[in-house]
């Protein structure tokens, strides 16, 4: 009776684990949604949907970009985290994960623990830039002018704790500089502020500074990124003129929730990497001014526990007031 017992228990958790295991070897087999935690028209949205169209044709399922923007990318960032790890919900996050868990006191979701890095998608530099009439035209003139007029000059942000905020703040607190910060709600109100001359620089994103740069709108003074970059080859990056180590750019990469399944991590990942690796994804990125950057989920996490490290550093030594 004990064996027919044991046996009907073998035949009931083999049968248990039988649709799991055909699931993850039949993935997918339906749309995949992915969630972009800000607005349509950013750079998630613009690396999400390239990304998306591309693992379309590979993985032969719809793939559903679901903007859902608000609290600085942390309502979109919870969703993921919060569903179901099937492999059907995955998350184009950015930069402001690191940033947030720098920010704030206390999140609704644990960035290290609650999610799956896949890996890195798109990497984009920044760019500081001034209006025409500020008298410095190269970006060392303007560290010079800058030491000469400590408090007199001003920076713009996309807001309080962004990427173009932290990214002065580490730029002045290497050489002890005095701007003053003006926050705005946005790169794009920041930068229509410094072309109507109302801030002195900002570090806006590439893309979004670009066409101005090319229109002779704003002066460039130097880029982010650890090399000069293929659009603008004049400019020098702030490493190379006189801040040896500087670096920063907006990254992005492909999450899902933790607990999903090894082998459908490990599906994405590869057909991801195929993706971005690809002449015609890669070209697309690139016309946008971002650079595809595959990875292995290993080196997102390392780089993901990286980043978390860095920018909690700069907000404490900047003296940010966390939320």
């Amino acid at each position: 009776m004990r064996r027919i017992a044991c046996i009907s228990l073998l035949a009931s958790l083999l049968a248990a684990g039988a649709p799991a295991s055909a699931a993850q070897s039949n993935y997918p087999n339906k749309p995949i949604r992915m969630v972009v935690p800000f607005a349509p028209g950013g750079g998630s949205d613009i690396s999400a949907r390239i990304l998306a169209a591309g693992l379309q044709d590979v993985l032969g399922q719809t793939i559903v970009v679901d903007n859902r923007p608000g609290a600085g990318s942390i309502l979109g960032c919870d969703i993921v985290a919060k569903a179901n790890p099937d492999g059907y919900t995955t998350l184009l996050g950015n930069i402001s994960m690191a940033f947030n868990t720098a920010i704030y006191k206390k999140l609704p979701y644990d960035v290290m623990r609650d999610f799956a890095p896949i890996s890195l998608v798109t990497d984009q530099p920044n760019i500081l830039v001034a209006h025409p009439s500020l008298p410095p035209k190269s970006f060392k003139a303007f560290i010079a002018h800058a030491e000469a007029n400590p408090g007199k000059l001003n920076f713009g942000s996309a807001g309080r704790g962004s990427g173009t905020h932290l990214a002065m703040e580490m730029l002045l607190m290497s050489r002890k500089l005095q701007l003053t910060h003006i926050p705005y709600k946005g790169t794009g109100p920041a930068l229509t502020a410094l072309l109507g001359n109302q801030i002195s620089v900002f570090f806006s994103t590439f893309a979004s500074a670009l066409p101005h740069v090319k229109g002779g709108r704003l002066n460039a003074y130097a880029v982010t990124s650890a090399k000069r970059t293929k659009q603008l080859p004049q400019v020098p990056t702030v490493a190379e003129s006189g801040f040896p180590g500087y670096e920063y750019s907006t990254w992005y990469g492909l999450l899902a929730p933790a607990g999903t399944p090894r082998a459908i991590l490990d599906k994405l990942n590869r057909e991801a990497v195929r993706v971005l690796k690809s002449d015609g994804t890669r070209n697309r990125y690139l016309s946008q001014g971002v650079e595809p950057i595959p990875s292995t989920s290993a080196q997102y996490v390392a780089h993901l526990k990286s980043e978390v490290q860095k920018w909690t550093k700069v907000v404490r030594a900047a003296r940010i007031p966390q939320q």
